[in-house]
């Protein structure tokens, strides 16, 4: 997919990755930028630096609310008529292990899962009767491999990898094309608090821009996998060659950097 000329939608559009990508889709001349947060002056301040280059509409959105979802698909469509993309980028980052209080397991659930599944729900049917359409879904390097000091982000993002799995499976035969955004470490409020990225940084801390640049050249060759950092690639590969190797050496990285995150 060429973005070009492109009706696209980006959640959690007012910060970090979000921000970013709704920057470039409007330098690479999308029709339309719908700009999706939960707060208002971040969306303002993007519609603000995007609008000389596209139409741009913000719509505050919970995506952890299906009906919030619905309506901003039913606000782009009445405003542009259709999706031919649609990014479900916004996601939270909890520290902890399994003893993490139940409301903020069901909280990162239903922003870093179910904001996807309430994503395909209200775009899919659209999509589907065009016979086209794209869901760029942000996961993370965490749900390929792991998330060393949360097993609340390892769990949910593996959860949201599956799902696209899922969609590219069961629709990409009736026109849907999927991606799935699985950076480490990028320089945004997520990592604010950790020292070079914590351990998602052992391969460098991306700048926003530098992410939104994959992503573009991931669309144009609508590959699956969209990794920043190629080096994920690698590690999945060892992690399926040799698991328990694999674990090992995910249990020294366990004692290198578990001080990052106890107190978090």
């Amino acid at each position: 997919m060429q973005v070009k000329d492109k009706v696209v939608v980006v959640t959690g559009g007012a910060r970090g990755i979000g921000r970013a990508l709704c920057q470039r889709f409007a330098a690479e001349g999308a029709k339309a930028v719908v700009v999706a947060d939960i707060q208002q002056a971040g969306i303002d301040e993007v519609v603000g630096l995007i609008s000389g280059q596209t139409q741009a509409l913000g719509v505050i959105t919970d995506v952890s609310r299906e009906s919030d979802v619905q309506a901003l698909v039913s606000k782009t469509i009445d405003a542009y008529d259709h999706i031919d993309l649609f990014c479900a980028n916004a996601g939270i980052f909890t520290a902890g292990d399994e003893n993490v209080d139940d409301n903020a397991w069901q909280r990162i659930w239903d922003i870093n899962v179910m904001g996807h599944i309430y994503a395909a729900r209200a775009v899919l049917p659209g999509m589907l009767a065009r016979g086209e359409g794209y869901l760029l879904n942000t996961a993370s390097a965490a749900g390929l491999l792991s998330q060393i000091g949360s097993a609340p982000y390892a769990v949910t993002k593996h959860a949201a990898v599956g799902f696209a799995e899922w969609l590219s499976i069961t629709y990409g035969s009736r026109g849907i094309k999927v991606s799935v955004l699985c950076p480490q470490a990028v320089k945004t409020d997520m990592t604010a608090n950790t020292r070079g990225g914590g351990v998602a940084g052992v391969d460098g801390m991306l700048e926003p821009d530098a992410l939104a640049q994959t992503v573009v050249e991931t669309l144009a060759e609508e590959r699956f996998l969209c990794l920043p950092h190629p080096e994920v690639l690698t590690y999945m590969q060892r992690k399926a060659g040799d698991y328990d190797r694999w674990l090992g050496g995910m249990r020294r990285l366990q004692d290198r950097f578990a001080d990052q995150y106890k107190d978090r």
